[in-house]
């Protein structure tokens, strides 16, 4: 059996017939979007050193319902594997390299992550089918609030939200074994580096407002120092900071 099959088959998206579960069009989408994720990995491989999908991110990617994160009119492009706007000068990233961060921060069952900048709640509702809990910070407050609602209603019960500067982190639920960064600082916050557990990994784009940045890969070895690898050129919105 090929490897996207048996994900499908256990993302429940075909039967072992191979017929599409669930409404037609979206099971076709999501298969496509997949085939499309898997596609790129391969061809970016030389930077990322991931040539596919570990299954389990896969399966994650597959289980969540995108189109539940999406503005109403974007819904028929939500398994596009494409960035998508959701308003105040924000957006979904493309699907890809929300698969790909996801792999690389080796998200496990016992995990406790930490997300800054919430958005849609995708990125977070992909941590939550892989890890025991999720914090997640958003500094638009309409955006956080809007997200928690949809992360309620899907049952993610494992994710914790909250409306704030995610520049300075979560202390009080830190450390945590990753953080995922889904928005541009144009240097690495020191406070995110200082709740990284040991052993911990921590991804974010990395450069100036305009233009593109550096995917950097961040490890903490056991005595507290910092590996860091850059993986691929990335555009992402930038960093916002509470007023000083």
């Amino acid at each position: 059996m090929k490897p996207l099959r048996r994900l499908l088959l256990a993302a429940g998206l075909v039967s072992p017939l191979g017929v599409a579960r669930g409404a037609g069009d979206e099971a076709d989408a999501r298969r496509r979007m997949l085939t499309e994720i898997e596609h790129d990995m391969l061809s970016t491989a030389a930077s990322t050193g991931r040539a596919r999908l570990d299954p389990r991110v896969a399966a994650a990617i597959a289980r969540v319902p995108r189109h539940r994160f999406v503005p109403a009119q974007y819904a028929a492009s939500a398994y596009a594997n494409r960035p998508l706007p959701i308003g105040h000068e924000q957006t979904i990233s493309q699907p890809f390299i929300v698969a790909l961060m996801t792999e690389l921060v080796d998200p496990q069952p016992a995990d406790r992550v930490l997300e800054v900048g919430t958005g849609s709640g995708y990125q977070a509702a992909v941590l939550a089918e892989l890890v025991a809990r999720v914090y997640t910070i958003e500094i638009v407050r309409p955006l956080g609030e809007r997200a928690a609602q949809v992360l309620r209603e899907l049952g993610y019960g494992n994710v914790e939200t909250r409306i704030g500067d995610g520049y300075r982190g979560w202390p009080e639920a830190a450390p945590f074994d990753a953080i995922v960064v889904t928005a541009a600082p144009d240097h690495m916050p020191q406070p995110l580096l200082d709740q990284l557990a040991p052993g911990g990994r921590l991804i974010a784009p990395v450069g100036a407002r305009s233009g593109t940045q550096q995917l950097q890969l961040l490890r903490k070895d056991a005595k507290g120092g910092i590996v860091t690898r850059s993986v691929l050129d990335v555009r992402f919105v930038p960093l916002t900071r509470e007023p000083r």
